[in-house]
């Protein structure tokens, strides 16, 4: 759950600014993936999302969806392969299409754990025509991508080096599916992924785990402490405009709240702090970007906090000249 979002967005800091995610392999399997019923909702009406997957029965039903509920922001999901090139290429359809990919499974590692076969094994082929990031951005007049979730079975690598130019020119975050062993054959591994994006500017924030572990499938025991072997995870990579100064564009105070509101939604509340600080103090003369009392309104919510005084806090003493609401002692 974001903390300081929806003080922002109460006190008007979110309406001079709109907010563009991408997410590519946007089929719906659980919550998670429905960025409207999580605190991305709370952008809206100043958000749009894009959702492609090669799955078009997929596409269709999140779109019959959406229209059913009467979204207030706009969201679109495209039949669309994204790669690194215009061109063709083979899609492996795997038993549970959701685990379909632009490489073969790689059978005879799967086969060595409980539930993977079942799931990822080759199902049938098909050739299927691919397009790129870049060229889509380009061709319905797209200028600016602020989050990128990429999700597409061994294949992100292909995405983000189609995705060059509007990676460079506004992606402020990325959370990326990442593997750690070829449950795909050849498929990129998380080392050739983290070298790009760090080649890119990006920072590694965290690891989302979840159901990343499997045990061998003829173990009649599984450890506690080591549940299984990590063969995958979500992997979170930000930009850090504070520590790469030389990077005029980051430095915009837009893309300075739009990043703190990211990072906010994504959990990193402390990093989210740091960068509305920092945008205060550069630009807080301009009231659309003076977030002090926001920070401080959110930060009364905590018990402990007022508890020890919230004018005793370090960001208390940084802010104090642009705080005009009175604080709790």
């Amino acid at each position: 759950m974001s903390f300081f979002l929806k003080d922002l967005k109460e006190s008007g800091h979110l309406d001079q600014i709109h907010f563009t995610i991408c997410s590519v392999g946007s089929r719906k399997l659980e919550e998670r993936d429905d960025y409207g019923s999580q605190d991305w909702s709370l952008l809206a009406p100043n958000l749009t999302i894009y959702g492609f997957d090669a799955d078009s029965d997929a596409c269709e039903a999140a779109n019959s969806e959406l229209e059913a509920n009467s979204i207030n922001w706009t969201e679109q999901h495209i039949p669309l392969v994204v790669a690194k090139s215009v061109g063709e290429a083979t899609l492996y359809v795997t038993q549970n299409p959701a685990c379909s990919s632009l490489y073969p499974p790689n059978e005879s590692f799967l086969a060595r754990f409980s539930g993977l076969p079942e799931m990822v094994n080759l199902d049938f082929t098909a050739e299927l025509e691919t397009t790129t990031l870049d060229t889509f951005c380009q061709q319905e007049g797209i200028e600016e991508i602020d989050f990128l979730q990429l999700d597409v079975q061994g294949a992100e690598l292909q995405v983000l080096e189609g995705a060059s130019q509007i990676l460079e020119n506004s992606i402020l975050a990325i959370q990326t599916e990442v593997s750690f062993s070829e449950l795909y054959t050849s498929q990129p591994l998380f080392s050739e992924i983290d070298t790009h994006l760090r080649s890119a500017g990006f920072a590694l924030f965290d690891f989302d785990l979840d159901a990343a572990r499997r045990i061998r499938r003829n173990s009649p025991i599984q450890s506690i402490r080591r549940p299984g072997q990590l063969l995958w995870a979500d992997a979170f990579y930000l930009r850090d405009p504070i520590g790469n100064a030389q990077n005029v564009q980051l430095q915009s105070p837009k893309n300075l709240l739009k990043l703190a509101c990211i990072a906010d939604i994504l959990g990193f509340a402390d990093y989210a702090l740091e960068l509305l600080e920092y945008l205060t103090l550069k630009y807080g003369s301009d009231p659309h970007y003076n977030a002090a009392d926001c920070i401080m309104r959110s930060l009364t919510q905590i018990p402990e906090i007022v508890q020890a005084g919230v004018n005793n806090l370090p960001i208390f003493a940084s802010l104090k000249e642009f705080i005009t609401t009175k604080n709790n002692e």
